[in-house]
């Protein structure tokens, strides 16, 4: 099994940071950023300009809002490394096509797949949804229902977890 690093948190616990210096501390030039991020406003606009410019020039950005698990297998072939932000996004864009809770689901053991079959070490990053309240909404349980089975299935997978809590990393496994 390839080396396979999961970052979860909350929201602005510093989890793509982390992940970003985790990746950056893999040798060689060559290293892919997979963005999830579908900036449909501007405030989402500028974030992704934030953390554009976090990155150095040794990174490409590839666009893989939907076919995450076959951006994984093909960039990995050439890449050093692969930091995937994120999985929320990811599983967020899907339900924005389908709310087929059981489709989605099936999306989940092809992402596996994918991370097991890289040729490089590939760093996750994911927001933690489970320890809020219950939403009052069938579509936003269903969102955190679906994200917590994606982030089970990946922690449970990967050598390394850890949990950001208010900029400070904390491993939970490996």
């Amino acid at each position: 099994m390839n080396e396979t690093i999961f970052v979860i948190g909350g929201c602005k616990s510093g989890k793509s940071r982390h992940a970003l210096e985790t990746a950056d501390n893999f040798a060689g030039r060559k290293r892919v950023f997979i963005a999830t991020c579908i900036p449909n406003d501007e405030e989402m606009k500028q974030r992704v300009v934030q953390h554009q410019k976090e990155r150095s020039r040794n990174w490409d950005t590839v666009e893989a809002p939907v076919l995450l698990p076959a951006a994984i297998v093909e960039h990995s072939r050439q890449a050093r490394v692969l930091l995937v932000d994120c999985l929320t996004l990811w599983i967020s864009n899907l339900l924005a096509e389908s709310d087929d809770a059981a489709h989605i689901l099936e999306q989940i053991p092809n992402l596996i797949e994918a991370i097991q079959a890289a040729n490089c070490p590939v760093v996750l990053v994911s927001n933690e949804v489970g320890t809020g309240i219950v939403p009052e909404n069938r579509l936003a349980r269903l969102f955190r229902d679906l994200i917590g089975c994606a982030n089970q299935a990946v922690a449970n997978q990967s050598g390394k977890v850890v949990w950001m809590v208010a900029g400070i990393p904390v491993t939970i496994k490996g």
